[in-house]
């Protein structure tokens, strides 16, 4: 992203029980109105394997698992991937 734009676009995490969602916030086109949340990824927790395993949204926002990186313990591991990566299928 431009660094311009760095202080109107936000990355933020959405908190549920067994998942977290990365989520791109950005102001309103026009300053009127909500800003938009727009999932960029989930990190979805396994209980019974203590495993976190990325997940990509698609058009239909639905999450699918990603295959180019396997589940790890380490969740800051996976973040440091999703940021990192370059794969356009997080950030377009």
């Amino acid at each position: 992203m431009p660094e311009h734009l760095w202080p109107q676009v936000k990355v933020e995490a959405d908190v549920a029980a067994r998942h977290v969602d990365i989520v791109e916030v950005r102001p309103p086109w026009n300053d009127v109105g909500e800003h938009t949340r727009f999932p960029i990824a989930r990190l979805r927790y396994t209980k019974t394997t203590g495993l976190w395993a990325i997940y990509w949204r698609d058009r239909n926002l639905k999450f699918h698992e990603y295959s180019r990186k396997g589940p790890s313990k380490n969740v800051q591991s996976l973040l440091d991937y999703i940021d990192g990566s370059g794969d356009p299928i997080f950030w377009g």
